[in-house]
């Protein structure tokens, strides 16, 4: 017995970009069709309104679904099954063939890789449209390309998803147009395209509010050496990274004490409107994870929830985790990309794993808005790539084949390489050895821009940034955030203004500033001329950040050289 065809009236009503999607989709007419939309944007609303419209005019008898996770099989069947299309997420390769009450079935990627002729055959039974649920994870390796694209080259049609439009790698996506751009490299090339910033003025996503916090770091090396660095201050990539993985040590205080300015932050936003906002910490392995839930018990007298990725009950945890209102959740890569969580309000990334598509894919769990005026608080290191991430979160990027790759710092290949065992001949084991961190709030990064003059953590300094309230607007947003920098400058004022009234008529020696204190110092002078030069003119802070760049070149500036951040503030001075 077939299934009935949906019902296109029940359908929810689509947001605008959705429906000139459509209308493009539908007026096209092609076999392959690639929609680009922010996390929280609503593709797979999109995507199974059209497997609807193509059911309903008879273009399609079948519908396949390729996801990236077990997880996500569930979710987007029971998606589908409120909108009246059965899908089989129990479909197995050795099952051949889907019952005949389903519209067509949801796989894996990695299902796919193995069996490509299964999918090939069943593709071919049927005339099927094959939605491809963040595409470029069908470059993931060679195998899972190959795999798809033999499976479904046979299809009537083909939709491919994705948030993040671009990879690390040179595998080239399958079912993904190339076309050369300015540079002469192959580029991706989208049919729609629904950006973070477009979304962000539409009211669809939160604005996300990255409160990046530095500190003195000491560390042992393999050689026995003790070194210390202070986590945002320049230094070489080795340095950053091993920096970097002390201030992670779930054994010092650095993390304890951001763990408990992110719960504080929770407990604001719950106090102020989301009554039942939760919190995700993402972390590098399966180890910390479980070390960081038991820091958070001792936080907040409540037991978080721990997903692992080799543990069968994960997508239930999630599920569980989704529907309640428990504060807390600690995962490993398990909650990354197309995982539903609205609730989530609070993020702390404390993990290694820092390219750009990762670090998107992360971001994307906190930005999906259920009303008006939700807030995001993303809590993570101060190191200089992060940053730059953070500042440039509204960038469009594509998949490019053929440019040079830049070395993204500490990742997770490099964890990995750094926690393997030295087996010299008879020796006692040497192995890198954290020893202490310390917490301080750096900066606030928002819109491209960055906010604050550092603070302790503990302090009524930190708690002005922790204390906002968890419902604003994007601009209300920029508004208290000048106004608490704004106040941290007067308050520095007075007390330099007290000390000097009680100092000794002698003066005092000159103490050198830090490089770290002068970049602190320079950021400090470029936001107050920005804040200015947006008061003059009413361009957002962001767009006036944008076009210093633009003049004077080089990365945002919350990672900006000290040499850049003076360029762009004697150019603002004659703007």
């Amino acid at each position: 017995m077939s299934p009935k065809a949906p019902v296109l009236e029940t359908f929810p009503p689509l947001r605008a970009w959705q429906r000139k999607a459509l209308v493009k989709y539908l007026r096209q007419g092609s076999e392959d069709f690639l929609a680009v939309a922010t996390p929280g944007a609503g593709k797979t609303t999109f995507a199974l309104r059209i497997a609807a419209e193509l059911l309903v005019d008879g273009t399609i008898d079948a519908v396949t679904v390729v996801a990236p996770t077990e997880h996500l099989k569930t979710q987007w069947a029971n998606a589908a099954a409120r909108v009246g299309i059965q899908l089989d997420a129990a479909f197995r390769n050795a099952d051949l063939h889907s019952a005949a009450d389903f519209h067509g079935a949801v796989v894996t990627y990695a299902q796919v890789g193995m069996a490509p002729h299964v999918h090939r055959r069943r593709t071919m039974t049927r005339r099927t449209l094959v939605i491809l649920d963040e595409i470029h994870h069908a470059g993931d390796s060679r195998t899972w390309g190959d795999g798809v694209k033999a499976a479904f080259e046979p299809a009537v049609r083909r939709l491919a998803l994705t948030g993040t439009p671009f990879r690390s790698d040179e595998n080239p996506i399958p079912f993904v147009l190339y076309e050369r751009n300015d540079s002469g490299l192959q580029q991706s090339k989208f049919d729609s395209s629904y950006g973070y910033s477009d979304a962000l003025r539409d009211g669809v996503v939160r604005p996300v509010i990255f409160l990046a916090y530095s500190g003195e770091t000491r560390w042992r090396t393999n050689a026995g050496d003790e070194l210390a660095a202070r986590l945002g201050e320049p230094m070489t990539k080795d340095l950053v990274a091993q920096a970097w993985r002390t201030a992670l040590d779930p054994a010092g205080d650095w993390m304890p004490q951001v763990l408990r300015a992110a719960d504080n932050r929770l407990t604001v936003i719950r106090r102020h409107g989301i009554t039942d906002a939760g919190g995700l910490v993402i972390a590098s392995d399966q180890q910390t994870a479980r070390s960081y839930a038991k820091v958070l018990e001792k936080i907040t007298g409540e037991r978080a929830v721990v997903v692992l990725s080799d543990d069968p009950d994960s997508s239930k945890r999630i599920a569980t985790f989704s529907d309640g209102d428990q504060r807390w959740m600690v995962a490993v890569r398990m909650v990354s990309e197309g995982v539903d969580i609205p609730r989530l309000s609070v993020g702390v990334y404390a993990t290694s794993a820092s390219t750009p598509l990762y670090f998107a894919q992360a971001i994307g769990r906190f930005v999906r808005a259920r009303k008006q005026g939700e807030t995001a608080s993303v809590f993570l290191p101060s190191v200089p790539h992060l940053l730059g991430l953070a500042s440039e979160m509204e960038a469009q990027r594509n998949h490019v084949l053929g440019a040079p790759k830049e070395d993204d710092g500490f990742d997770d290949d490099a964890l990995e390489r750094a926690q393997k065992k030295e087996d010299a001949s008879g020796e006692l084991e040497k192995r890198f050895q954290a020893l202490s961190a310390t917490a301080e709030l750096d900066q606030v990064i928002y819109d491209g821009a960055s906010f604050g003059t550092g603070a302790q953590a503990g302090t009524p300094e930190e708690e002005e940034y922790l204390g906002l309230p968890g419902l604003l607007s994007p601009e209300q947003v920029s508004t208290l955030l000048n106004k608490r920098q704004a106040d941290q400058l007067a308050a520095q004022k007075r007390r330099k203004a007290a000390q000097k009234d009680d100092a000794p008529a002698a003066p005092a020696p000159v103490v050198p500033l830090t490089a770290g204190e002068r970049r602190v110092g320079l950021r400090r002078k470029l936001n107050t001329l920005v804040a200015s030069h947006h008061h003059r003119t009413g361009l957002p802070h962001g767009k006036i950040h944008a076009e210093l760049r633009r003049l004077c070149g080089g990365p945002p500036s919350a990672q900006a050289t000290i040499e850049q951040l003076e360029e762009r503030i004697a150019t603002i001075q004659t703007m």
